[in-house]
């Protein structure tokens, strides 16, 4: 059964309402300059700093990309999610202080220009390109995540790319609109929506397919056994978790989200809620995964596993679920557009022009940047999971300069620049080339690779004494604001 391509558009026109009636709200509030435009001046409180940050980081990749997933792989996918959300919680408890300070002590607005505080300007510069280069897989993901809901539970009445260019057109309205304040008011209410709309899901499966909980999981023993079971090899899990360890640290649109904080308890709060709404959606995806196999076996495509689920359940569920999945992609989208468009910005084009017109550069990019995304939508590349993992796996190589910008002083800015730059090209040749050497997934080897280069380069070329004049005034903030 498929629903109506009605209900769908009619679901759609009602969120672009919500979202140009938030978006000219958080107008109203908009202050003048750049650091208002992206960082809502930094004035967050807790619940809405961890709800954008929620948002941010669960979108389409969950409900389609994790469900589908766990469709393939059972529950080595329940491992590798749960492995991202300890590990970020972890890097956020030791790092979110020292971020949330360095954009105190040095007014940066973007985490390149961080690196470039630390290392120098070709440091910011590397990692600019980087993040530029590697996210545009990434934001097509929440692209590709709707045009394949609206195809597959319309029986292919909506074709992909309508909701592609509905993505796109969305996601421009909620960041030119009002900046960081539109996209942090409409990421607290997506956030609630898509995992109020994925429980009741849950629910409505377990209890109407299954009987109840414990139903499903003697169903998913007796008929499925399969799934729990360890289905991927060590490589594979690996190469697939690796990246999402460190998304904290190095995926930009969520490490700058430790500038927005007003203060230490909304900071803090931030990390105790994000951990929370991270872990119940995590198992939620994961179960729902379980359940599409067991119901609807033989998909060739596991991402159409979520939209062939919901084409089973009532009209209403099923369009306030696609409604939550929708705004989580439209929203997360925005988030990092609006990321991207100040590092461009602000690392790339030029930091000696006006506030204003910096703003207009930003949203200029903005435009450009939807139309890359779109052209890569449009070729229905691979797993949506796999994907992600691929863009996160590019981002990884700037991990261990953003780790040792806060704890090495003897690093060099030489070693930061060449230990982003040939890793980065190393993971995009692999990938492009559909390499593994030794069996070791692309994101292995560029992770060692970088790690190997900066430490030997740091201890083979001289500091200029930044690096400890850096790390002491940042310990000096953090101690004054008791962390």
């Amino acid at each position: 059964m498929s629903l109506e391509p009605i209900y769908l558009y009619l679901a759609m026109l009602f969120w672009f309402v919500v979202i140009i009636v938030l978006s000219e709200y958080s107008r109203r509030e908009l202050g003048s300059g750049v650091d208002e435009f992206v960082l809502a001046g930094r004035d967050l409180g807790g619940f809405v700093s961890a709800m954008t940050y929620s948002a941010t980081t669960f979108s389409s990749f969950m409900m389609v990309g994790l469900v589908g997933l766990t469709y393939s792989g059972g529950v080595a996918a329940v491992g590798f999610e749960m492995t991202y959300i300890v590990f970020t919680v972890l890097l956020l408890i030791v790092f979110a202080p020292r971020f949330w300070s360095a954009s105190r002590v040095y007014g940066v607005i973007t985490p390149p220009e961080l690196l470039s505080e630390r290392y120098g300007f070709n440091a910011g510069v590397v990692s600019a390109v980087i993040c530029l280069v590697m996210l545009i897989p990434y934001m097509a993901i929440q692209m590709m995540g709707v045009g394949f809901l609206l195809e597959g539970m319309t029986g292919g009445s909506i074709p992909y790319m309508h909701g592609v260019y509905l993505v796109g057109l969305l996601s421009i309205a909620v960041t030119v609109w009002a900046g960081m304040r539109s996209v942090a008011l409409t990421d607290a209410l997506q956030a609630i929506v898509m995992l109020v709309s994925a429980l009741i899901l849950l629910l409505y499966v377990f209890y109407v397919f299954f009987g109840s909980p414990g139903g499903f999981i003697n169903t998913i023993s007796v008929e499925n056994p399969g799934l729990l079971g360890i289905t991927w090899d060590f490589n594979m899990f690996v190469g697939l978790t690796l990246p999402w360890a460190f998304f904290a640290l190095t995926n930009p649109q969520v490490s700058q989200r430790m500038f927005v904080s007003r203060d230490v308890v909304s900071l803090k709060r931030m990390v105790i809620y994000f951990a929370l709404f991270g872990f119940i959606y995590t198992i939620i995806s994961t179960l729902l995964g379980l359940s599409a196999a067991n119901l609807i076996p033989g998909l060739e495509d596991p991402d159409n596993a979520m939209p062939v689920l919901l084409t089973m359940v009532p009209e209403v569920l099923g369009l306030v679920v696609f409604l939550g999945i929708f705004a989580a992609s439209v929203s997360t989208l925005g988030s990092v557009l609006l990321t991207l468009s100040s590092i461009g910005g602000r690392d790339l084009v030029s930091q000696d022009i006006s506030s204003r017109k910096e703003v207009l550069l930003n949203r200029g990019i903005i435009l450009l940047l939807v139309a890359a995304c779109i052209v890569f939508a449009s070729m229905r590349l691979d797993l949506i999971a796999v994907l992600a993992s691929a863009a996160s796996a590019g981002l990884l190589v700037m991990a261990p300069t953003i780790v040792g910008a806060f704890f090495w002083k003897k690093a060099t800015s030489q070693a930061a620049t060449i230990s982003m730059a040939i890793p980065g090209i190393i993971v995009i040749t692999l990938y492009a080339l559909n390499l593994e050497p030794l069996g070791w997934w692309p994101a292995v080897w560029g992770l060692i690779t970088a790690t190997a280069l900066y430490i030997i380069i740091s201890l083979t070329t001289e500091s200029n004494g930044d690096g400890e004049q850096f790390i002491n005034e940042i310990q000096r903030e953090m101690d004054k604001n008791g962390f």
